[in-house]
């Protein structure tokens, strides 16, 4: 079987001193790569009544839209600020490196409708943290989180909380 970690690429100091970038751009150009991480991801999820699968842009996008398709479930992204066109809603939260915000349309998600939430990467958990209360602020009945990655020496999925099980396909 394919080992995922061999198509994942280390930068060093990028995007700054002391940060080490795992870059997925040759998982992403390998067919046989993007199709097992793809199915690693939306397996833990499959028969769990998804309805959405919401991405954090960029990356996310991604591997949400492809686990969407592969879950029969329709996509929503969680964009940077200004870049949709409805009424929105936004969160700030902090990274490893500095600082943003995410938004999500206000009408994205029913109440109780069943979301996974899917990212490329666990880091030290802020953006994700963002992403889950902007979906909790809409009611969502987020059902989990589907990783390529989490960088667990980081602690991300302890500032993410225990509320919703997280998957990886790898984790460091």
């Amino acid at each position: 079987m394919l080992d995922l970690k061999t198509l994942i690429r280390d930068v060093a100091d990028y995007p700054k001193p002391g940060v080490t970038f795992k870059d997925i751009t040759p998982l992403l150009a390998s067919p046989a790569g993007l199709a097992l991480v793809v199915e690693q991801m939306a397996n833990p999820y499959r028969g769990q009544g998804i309805e959405l699968v919401c991405g954090a842009e960029s990356r996310g996008f991604i591997f949400g839209t492809a686990i969407a398709q592969s879950l029969s479930a329709g996509f929503v992204p969680i964009r940077k600020p200004n870049k949709l066109p409805g009424a929105t809603r936004s969160m700030s939260y902090d990274l490893e490196y500095g600082s943003d915000t995410l938004e999500i349309h206000t009408d994205a998600v029913r109440p109780g409708q069943r979301v996974l939430m899917v990212d490329d990467l666990l880091a030290t958990g802020g953006t994700l943290r963002a992403c889950l209360d902007l979906l909790k602020d809409l009611g969502a009945d987020v059902a989990g989180v589907s990783l390529a990655i989490e960088l667990s020496f980081l602690g991300g999925r302890e500032k993410v909380g225990g509320d919703v099980p997280i998957d990886a396909a790898m984790v460091y």
